[in-house]
């Protein structure tokens, strides 16, 4: 069943994990699937990032910071990829009494059980502000995010890619491939 028409949003940042997102890039435009990456543009009308491997430049015009609801409603999934993106996202000015704008978007997101969310390896860390979504949830993040799994009260299980309800979460950036898959299979059988 084609996915022709629908919006897939990717946060993004510095130091992207360069196989992953071309490999998104390809994968979801194959199913006919409209790709955006979102980031906090800090008041620029663009800006661009540098991936970790091979510092290939990726340029981002779209920010979530400032998204209407009716908006952040016509995307089908968000996606925190893995690597150092949701580090970097999760910046806040006043991180004693705010929330890093990306986690703020994220937890808008959760509230809409019509997205998909997916979350891959270290894209884990960008949930750590607001354990409250994965609490009590089934996940699978890298080996080394596992205590952080835990302590934010997730059910850690032991499969390369885990779907709970609206959460699909991937081991590893290396397991993209089965993590597309799996987002795909869920929206197609939504759109059935």
């Amino acid at each position: 069943m084609s996915l022709e028409g629908r919006r897939i949003g990717i946060l993004i940042e510095g130091d992207y994990f360069e196989p992953e997102i071309f490999y998104y890039q390809r994968r979801f435009a194959e199913e006919g699937l409209e790709l955006r990456f979102l980031t906090r543009l800090w008041g620029q009308p663009s800006l661009t990032f540098l991936g970790h491997e091979y510092r290939a430049p990726l340029e981002v015009r779209h920010s979530f910071e400032g998204m209407d609801d009716d908006e952040l409603r016509s995307y089908a999934a968000i996606i925190v990829p893995s690597g150092m993106v949701s580090d970097r996202l999760r910046y806040s000015d006043d991180p004693v009494n705010a929330l890093p704008p990306a986690t703020a978007f994220l937890q808008r997101a959760f509230a809409e059980p019509g997205i998909l969310k997916g979350i891959i390896c270290h894209g884990m860390w960008l949930v750590a502000p607001a354990p409250e979504l994965v609490r009590g949830r089934r996940v699978v993040v890298h080996n080394n995010l596992y205590g952080d799994a835990v302590n934010m009260g997730a059910h850690y299980t032991d499969e390369d890619v885990v779907v709970d309800g609206d959460l699909v979460t991937g081991r590893s950036g290396g397991h993209c491939h089965l993590f597309a898959r799996r987002i795909i299979a869920l929206l197609a059988g939504a759109r059935a």
